[in-house]
This record gives C-alpha cells, sequence and structure tokens, in this order.
C-alpha cells in the first residue's frame, strides 16, 4: 500500500519552533535550537464567547491549523480536516477529575463541552467556517502517524485537500507524573491531491516493520520521543532541508511509516 499527496503548507508550534518560516532553518541545520518558552494567543478568528473558553489545546490546534493554510494559500472552507492528539484538553481532564472527586460534583457547560476530543474540530469550524468532514483520532503514542495515515487515506480515496491537525500538552500533576508530557505542540500539514504553485514535496507513505528514524540535534530528539505529535519532527527536518529523502516515522508497533519525500524546485 501507497498513498501519495502533495505537501502545500506547513504549521509548527513548541518549544523554541515558534513557527514553520522560523523552524525551517533551525530543522535544516542553518541556525542552532535553543529551546524556549513560548506562548500562544487566543483565536482571533472566534467570536469574544468561543475565544474565552478556548483553552491550550485549542489554541495550538487552531494556531497550526491558520498557519497551514496561510503558508499554502489555502482557503479552509474547501478542505477536510483530520484532528488528531494523544489526550486533547488535559487541563480540562484535571479539572473535571478533581471536579468529580469532591462533594460538590456540579461540572460547568464549558468545561463539559471543552472535555470531548472533538472540541478542536468544532472550534475549527467556527474559526474557518468550514463545513467539510473532520475526523477526530487517538492513537496514543501513535497519534501523529495514525493522524497522518486518515489524511493520506482521504486525499488518495476521496480526491480531498485534507489538513492534518497534530497537537498535545502537557498534564498537570498527579497525571503528569503518570503521562509526562513536557510542553505543548503542535504540527499541521495541509495535503493536496495535486500539484500547486505552493506545493513544497510530494510524499509517498507506505507501511513497514522498521525502527523509526531519530534526529542528531540532542534536545529536537527529546522532543520527538517525549511528545507523541511531535513524532512528526524527521518529516519537517526532510522538507527544511529541501532534498530527496526518505524517513521512518512510529506508528503503532511493529509497524511504522515509511515517507518519502521528493521537494518541489521552484525557478
Amino acid at each position: 500500500m501507497k498513498l501519495t499527496a502533495y505537501l502545500d503548507g506547513i504549521g509548527l508550534i513548541g518549544r523554541g519552533l515558534d513557527n514553520w518560516l522560523a523552524a525551517r532553518p533551525i530543522l535544516a541545520g542553518a541556525i542552532p535550537y535553543e529551546a524556549r518558552p513560548f506562548t500562544v494567543p487566543a483565536p482571533q478568528s472566534l467570536p469574544p464567547a468561543e475565544r474565552r473558553r478556548t483553552g491550550l489545546a485549542i489554541k495550538v490546534a487552531l494556531a497550526v491549523a491558520q498557519e497551514a493554510c496561510a503558508t499554502g494559500q489555502l482557503d479552509a472552507r474547501q478542505l477536510a480536516a483530520v484532528f488528531s492528539s494523544s489526550g486533547a484538553d488535559n487541563d480540562n481532564c484535571d479539572a473535571l477529575c478533581k471536579t468529580l472527586a469532591s462533594e460538590d460534583r456540579s461540572i460547568s457547560p464549558t468545561r463539559f463541552h471543552n472535555s470531548v476530543h472533538n472540541a478542536p474540530a468544532g472550534y475549527w469550524g467556527i474559526a474557518s467556517g468550514a463545513m467539510t468532514p473532520a475526523t477526530v483520532l487517538c492513537a496514543h503514542d501513535g497519534s501523529f502517524g495514525a493522524g497522518l495515515l486518515e489524511a493520506l487515506t482521504q486525499v488518495a480515496v476521496e480526491g480531498w485537500g485534507t489538513l492534518l491537525v497534530t497537537y498535545d500538552m502537557p498534564y498537570p500533576e498527579p497525571l503528569h507524573a503518570k503521562r509526562p508530557l513536557p510542553a505543548a505542540f503542535g504540527i499541521a500539514l495541509a495535503l493536496m491531491p495535486e500539484r500547486s504553485a505552493q506545493s513544497l514535496a510530494r510524499i509517498e507513505l507506505s507501511l513497514v516493520d522498521e525502527s523509526p528514524d531519530t534526529l542528531a540535534e540532542p534536545e529536537l530528539e527529546a522532543l520527538r520521543r517525549a511528545i507523541p505529535c511531535a513524532r512528526g519532527l524527521p518529516l519537517l527536518q526532510a522538507v527544511a532541508r529541501g532534498s530527496n529523502a526518505r524517513v521512518v516515522l512510529g506508528y503503532l508497533a511493529p509497524l511504522s511509516l515509511a515517507i518519502t519525500i521528493e521537494p518541489e524546485h521552484r525557478g
């Protein structure tokens, strides 16, 4: 099985990786990586009432989704979407657990509607105006691979331009001790069935029984290992370097995803 698409837009946010434009020379090795804290502003594309209700997970998801559409010069209303996260809104999960463990188990409506795994997809529909299909996935540490596989399947089978949005955020204690995600992170990829003037690369995916690739930069490799959606960093590094490459990304053991990248060279 091989799945093919054109990568037209990228969104990225994480420690020391403020966005795709800033991260590209870092991933290419042109400038050194420096892990720095970051903040994600509330999405201005949401109406004020919805904007006040957004937590970190939704902010990260919408930030990278909007960047991928912007870098690819794409209309979000024309794209199907696949949202994938290993845990989604972990602050909200912690708050709900604390409430349910207390004497007063009354849960606020905002907490409740943000607790569902498809909340970021709903906010994305409001922010972008998209009424196209949205798929929401969770596959623990294989969530990036599962999302990429689903998005490329939609491109291949349905012929849809598809926006993949992957995101993770840390849990508060005591959940953090059991699931130690060190920081928030997000990657979005705009995948299209046909080449365009904005295409960055042609990518082809196949399932393999191989070990995932690692990153030479120790701090970036630490992110890749610790945060499920950061498993996509080797793919972004290959695109940043702008040469033909093959990378292997983690999925659900023993399976991995082999990605062949053919950059689009513009005259």
